[in-house]
């Protein structure tokens, strides 16, 4: 799983048309139904840290965790602006470790597509197990295979924004069920003379089934509550881009 580096630095910039607000207020929905109404709370796999900053300001005791150094510093700044106390941790999901247990964890913006090996997603899943609390709740999201078959494989996206742009290429490898990402960043790096620097990196996402998640839940020791097509309370469909999955822990 590689860390976002140079991508950091316009990550918000690019991710400006994701209604965060309407999310975490799914997200929220969906912990208070399970009776998690405030206490700490982990998110796994923050990035910038937009929606642990909302979920702290909607009273939760926010941990945030991400292996990508440069994103972290990004959430570090927001939360010093904004004044919350949310603990940033620089950890890899796959072996993230806390001081004690949480009432919840939420792992969103398809972070465990990251996880590329099933085992070591399945080693994420334990982990969470036994850092929640009894039956605590785990709320996680990942972009299901159509998705990369039918609306991101082998599709070019570009984007060009006055200090920045994209050129964002996709590869899917059906047999290996692995996406892959070809991203080419220029960014500003003098307005006065308008030169810019390209930075290129590489990101990979694997494409997980229903049944394959509810498998890796399994064997790690959570329970399966339920699923969602994405923001609404309807069953996955064929056609989902995106689902939600609810789990609770049961024993250590």
């Amino acid at each position: 799983m590689e860390a976002y580096t140079s991508f950091a630095r316009v990550y918000d910039t690019f991710m400006d048309n994701i209604p965060y607000e309407e999310w975490c207020e799914y997200l929220t929905g969906l912990m208070r139904e399970y009776g998690v109404r405030d206490g700490l709370v982990l998110d796994l796999g923050c990035g910038t840290g937009n929606m642990t900053e909302l979920l702290a300001k909607a009273g939760y005791d926010m941990i945030g965790a991400d292996n990508a150094e440069e994103m972290l510093e990004i959430a570090m700044e927001k939360r010093d602006k904004s004044g919350y106390d949310i603990l940033y941790l620089l950890q890899d999901m796959r072996e993230f470790e806390l001081y004690g247990t949480v009432r919840a964890v939420i792992s969103v913006c398809d972070s465990v597509n990251y996880i590329t090996e099933p085992e070591e997603l399945q080693e994420v899943f334990r982990l969470v197990n036994n850092y929640l609390d009894p039956k605590g709740i785990f709320i996680f999201d990942f972009n299901t295979r159509y998705k990369y078959e039918e609306i991101l494989g082998d599709r070019t996206i570009a984007e060009n924004r006055e200090e920045c742009s994209f050129i964002w290429d996709n590869y899917y490898y059906e047999d290996e069920k692995i996406n892959e990402y070809d991203l080419s960043l220029f960014i500003e790096t003098d307005k006065d003379s308008g030169l810019y620097r390209k930075y290129e990196e590489t990101h990979y996402q694997r494409a997980y089934t229903l049944e394959e998640m509810k498998e890796l839940i399994r064997k790690s020791g959570l329970e399966f509550v339920t699923a969602y097509d994405a923001f609404s309370k309807n069953a996955p469909m064929d056609t989902s881009e995106r689902i939600y999955v609810i789990a609770r822990e049961q024993g250590k």
